[in-house]
């Protein structure tokens, strides 16, 4: 019996037929609803940012203060150019309001260079999170709106404290770290916040949105380069090859009183690169065994590892010594000084120092155009009187210059630039009270004495910080004011210079504390000595006393900052390189024979204690610029002093005039007392 079977077909047809007449007559609703756009777009034509809050989980200890109790979170940042100008070196701020502990960021890199995990309530204000790798958004013009080019995405897991869900710890405010943009106050939806930020002046911004990816980036115009303190450079030189390229790293001082002394810098590989060879530094840490078992050494198979230098995440790298200037290892122009770096004031050659490394690249970077600097640069000195620095994040300037080798008049530009500005970290302890436990403590102070008082004004009681007492017990007051010293006193170390100081005290008079004052525990003193004031003009000298016994000082230099009406007036220095550099400043510096600062000496004839290293000069003003200076109540002392680019702790007052002078001398007396001993320091 056969079986009949129908055929479906046509039900079917009819049905596929209904169903696209429904979808034509639904498209052709003018009422129809276009798909919504992303959460927070409310028509930025700017730089949009979001940051949206994923999730928190709660984390030990439990504690029985709600809003004290502690998360784990996860949150996401997104900045968006939906504008038409392209955004350079882009930097996110977000103002935490819950203590939140950053325990790992992804797509971007904090701009102050610290380490994970981050406490963000040591921020006077916001977190600013700098673009890393990509630094740079274009727009969605030069893009045919590419959010891989115009968008960026940051990834935060920390920890915060903050009360019981249903309550969205979102941050207080975000915005844009760039000047430049204006931004509105931030919108709350649910658990994310967005705000638009707006260009002040289009006309002024760099590029536009015709600008073209590829090819066109090489002509495209970057930042303007930044000034700072001291400016790192990261030049790559060479990138002939997918797997490695040729950098160059330089440092260069602009800070007018600052130096340098075995400087050590470190950075942080934020894509596994690691340093095969260096020329012109060395790292601190020579380690091939982190090659052979890391990343490295499961890409790079091949490889021999056995002559590279380090795979380190953070390596910290040192400079040469002379020695090795004509070495295979050396042979870079500033290269091999010891890490010592000057001020252009001091030495314009030795202003810089530079090293070059040869830098291989790890997946998914194997292309000679995929470029990436290291980032979190940190810079310091090896010695207590060298400056601390606060870097920023590598930004990408115009490529450098280089000048042809052979004198041809032409130069030869780097593959890719990136600048690192870092600036000298202010020390507001540099005055009279000895050092906070959070800052950096002066360690030079000032002592002043004039030709018009037997007395002189020491340095402040812990001057360059206040020695750890016990509680119950203390041989010396913190607090009390220095005691008057007979000059002889000033040759004298602290402990005979006390005993001293108390005998004086007997003879004039003085009061005496109880208990004594402790030392100013400085390892340079520098005494200010008003010597002369005449009709024409005064004098003063500089004597500089090295108590260090650790080392001497080569290449030492001095600044003293006056009074507009004295500076004004300054000619010469008999035994010091001196000159007015401007902002009532006059730098000195040794003379050949005079440029190194000796330590203290243990071994003298004739004297039981230990005698400082000792330079001196004379320093002649007039006064035709100013007849009216009045030298004596104080114009005739400087207000700032600095030694070796340390700001030196200054005397509270200056000497008195009229109580325990000296009989008068006659100007011309004192005029020949001033030329013999100027004469003296002049003989060998």
């Amino acid at each position: 019996m056969a079986m009949r079977i129908s055929n479906p077909f046509p039900q079917c047809a009819v049905s596929f037929a209904i169903l696209l007449q429904l979808v034509a007559l639904a498209a052709a609703q003018p009422g129809a609803t276009p798909p919504a756009p992303p959460p927070g777009d409310a028509g930025c034509n700017g730089i949009l940012l979001n940051y949206t809050f994923d999730g928190r989980d709660k984390i030990r200890p439990f504690v029985p203060a709600a809003n004290s109790q502690p998360y784990s979170f996860r949150a996401t940042a997104t900045v968006l150019n939906s504008g038409t100008h392209p955004l350079r070196s882009w930097a996110l701020l977000l103002t935490f309001a819950h203590g939140e502990v950053l325990v790992g960021v992804d797509g971007a890199v904090l701009t102050t260079g610290g380490d994970l995990p981050y406490n963000t309530t040591t921020d006077n204000n916001a977190t600013s999170f700098s673009g890393f790798p990509q630094t740079d958004l274009l727009t969605p013009i030069a893009t045919a709106g590419d959010l891989s080019k115009i968008q960026a995405t940051v990834k935060l897991v920390g920890t915060l404290f903050a009360g019981p869900e249903p309550y969205v710890p979102l941050p207080s405010a975000l915005s844009l770290g760039d000047p430049a943009y204006a931004c509105a106050p931030p919108t709350n939806v649910s658990t994310s916040m967005s705000t638009c930020c707006i260009l002040l002046k289009p006309a002024a911004a760099a590029g536009n949105g015709s600008e073209l990816d590829g090819a066109a980036a090489r002509r495209r115009s970057f930042l303007p380069r930044g000034t700072g303190d001291l400016v790192i450079s990261y030049d790559v030189l060479q990138s002939s090859y997918d797997h490695w390229y040729l950098a160059q790293v330089t440092l260069e001082n602009m800070a007018p009183l600052a130096r340098l002394d075995g400087w050590q810098l470190s950075w942080e590989w934020q894509r596994h690169e690691f340093i095969n060879s260096m020329h012109g530094a060395y790292p601190l840490e020579i380690d091939t065994a982190s090659c052979l078992y890391g990343p490295q050494g499961q890409h790079y198979t091949d490889f021999d590892f056995s002559n590279t230098l380090t795979c380190a995440p953070r390596p910290v790298v040192l400079d040469l010594p002379p020695t090795s200037k004509d070495t295979d290892m050396g042979r870079i122009e500033h290269c091999c000084r010891n890490g010592t770096i000057l001020p252009k004031s001091m030495d314009v050659a030795q202003s810089k120092s530079a090293f070059r490394m040869e830098v291989y690249k790890m997946p998914p970077d194997l292309n000679r155009t995929e470029l990436y600097p290291p980032a979190n640069f940190r810079i310091a000195g090896s010695l207590p009187q060298n400056p601390d620095y606060t870097c920023g994040q590598p930004v990408p300037v115009s490529p450098t210059e280089f000048p042809d080798p052979s004198g041809l008049p032409s130069t030869t530009l780097a593959v890719a630039t990136w600048q690192v500005i870092c600036n000298i970290t202010t020390n507001t302890s540099s005055g009279s009270a000895a050092a906070s436990s959070s800052s950096k403590p002066p360690t030079c102070c000032v002592s002043f004495s004039a030709f018009y008082n037997e007395s002189v004004v020491p340095c402040n009681t812990c001057a360059c910080g206040c020695p750890r007492t016990n509680a119950t017990t203390s041989s010396c007051s913190t607090t009390a004011p220095p005691m008057l010293l007979p000059p002889y006193a000033l040759l004298m170390p602290f402990e005979r210079r006390a005993k001293e100081a108390l005998v004086w005290a007997h003879d004039h008079r003085l009061p005496v504390p109880n208990p004594l004052p402790c030392a100013d525990n400085c390892g340079v003193t520098i005494n200010w000595h008003l010597a002369a004031d005449f009709a024409g003009g005064w004098s003063a000298r500089v004597t500089l006393f090295n108590w260090d016994d650790g080392a001497d000082m080569p290449d030492w230099f001095a600044a003293v900052v006056m009074r507009d009406n004295a500076y004004a007036g300054f000619e010469q220095a008999y035994s010091f390189n001196a000159t007015a550099v401007g902002n009532d400043t006059i730098f000195m510096k040794g003379r050949e024979g005079f440029n190194e600062f000796l330590l203290r000496e243990t071994n003298v004839s004739g004297v039981d204690y230990p005698v400082p290293g000792k330079l001196q000069s004379v320093l002649s003003f007039t006064k035709k610029m100013n007849p009216d200076i009045d030298v004596l109540a104080g114009d005739g002392f400087p207000s700032k002093v600095f030694f070796n680019g340390d700001e030196c702790a200054m005397p509270l007052r200056i000497p008195s005039h009229g109580v325990h002078t000296r009989a008068g001398t006659s100007t011309m007396l004192l005029l020949l007392s001033l030329l013999a001993s100027s004469l003296l320091l002049l003989l060998p």
